[in-house]
């Protein structure tokens, strides 16, 4: 798939190396057809990593979309240079007044915090609010899944006793379901969160249908609203050393953490990662444009309804 990004985004580079298609504005508006809108509400603090695991992971349907990358006002990023922010994020309120065929809200690292704690709870919650009536279907991974169920369905997370911090086998429910189509019975998925959502008290939502679970790390996938709402508790987006330099970096930092489960070669941080989930990953994420974004909209969305921002 074509993504059609900005000519000048520093990932761009590194996804063409990677033999990955990336569209220029001046060649999109040569092709006649709609591009796939998708917002992305990036609140991880490596931003520009962040945003090449997630088109990486966009990159494998014929489909056109275009990407918008979102900040949130009401914090200040300090990982991340105010120059990129400008140049290649816009605020929620310049989108609140358009419509998006999907949205992706990324993790955060304030898991330890109440979400009432979070200095832009309030205004992501105006955001998830939005997403109901303006974008047809919303991803939310790890923390995001957890403020999700939290701000939906009113469902508390949970301080666990040790960092669920690897790669974890999941198995596979409710085949049918197009958003798992193609995957294994059992397959592998990076997790790395020091809290999560108690399976048992999911599966007691009506509105929640469970796709993936794991007996050891718990809720992979879900969704509600037919896929209008799908949550991700791990990090299927991650890139091969993702995990790597978050051990290596608690490990500087004198932090207690364990070695990252089913990972190195032989449990040895000096040998090279195996890189095990990322066709599941891709399977996920194309299922996803295909089935809950694609086949969801109209061609011409001109006419549609818009909505005053709240």
């Amino acid at each position: 798939m074509p993504i059609k990004v900005q000519s000048d985004l520093p990932a761009r580079e590194i996804l063409e190396r990677e033999n990955i298609f990336v569209m220029d504005e001046l060649r999109a508006v040569h092709q006649d057809i709609r591009p796939i809108h998708i917002a992305i509400l990036n609140l991880m603090p490596l931003k520009e990593e962040t945003e090449l695991q997630l088109l990486r992971s966009l990159s494998n349907t014929p489909l056109q979309v275009e990407v918008t990358f979102v900040k949130v006002r009401s914090h200040e990023s300090r990982n991340t240079s105010t120059s990129h922010l400008n140049k290649f994020y816009v605020g929620f309120d310049e989108i609140c007044m358009h419509r998006f065929d999907g949205m992706i809200i990324t993790g955060a690292p304030v898991e330890m915090m109440e979400f009432e704690e979070v200095d832009y709870w309030n205004e992501l919650k105006e955001i998830m609010d939005w997403t109901v009536d303006h974008v047809t279907s919303t991803i939310f991974l790890c923390w995001a899944a957890q403020a999700g169920l939290y701000h939906y369905y009113g469902l508390q997370k949970r301080l666990l006793d040790h960092k669920m911090f690897g790669l974890f086998w999941h198995r596979v429910l409710n085949r049918k379901i197009p958003l798992v189509r193609g995957f294994d019975d059992v397959f592998l998925a990076p997790h790395s969160r020091h809290t999560d959502v108690p399976i048992e008290e999911i599966r007691k939502v009506k509105e929640l249908t469970i796709l993936a679970e794991s007996d050891e790390a718990g809720l992979f996938l879900a969704m509600a609203d037919n896929g209008r709402k799908i949550f991700i508790m791990g990090h299927p987006e991650y890139d091969r050393v993702t995990l790597d330099g978050e051990y290596k970096r608690d490990l500087g930092k004198g932090l207690p953490i364990d070695i990252p489960k089913n990972y190195y070669v032989d449990d040895n941080p000096e040998n090279k990662p195996l890189l095990m989930w990322r066709s599941h990953a891709n399977n996920l994420y194309t299922n996803w444009l295909n089935y809950y974004v694609y086949q969801a909209t109209p061609y011409d969305m001109i006419g549609t309804p818009e909505f005053p921002c709240k």
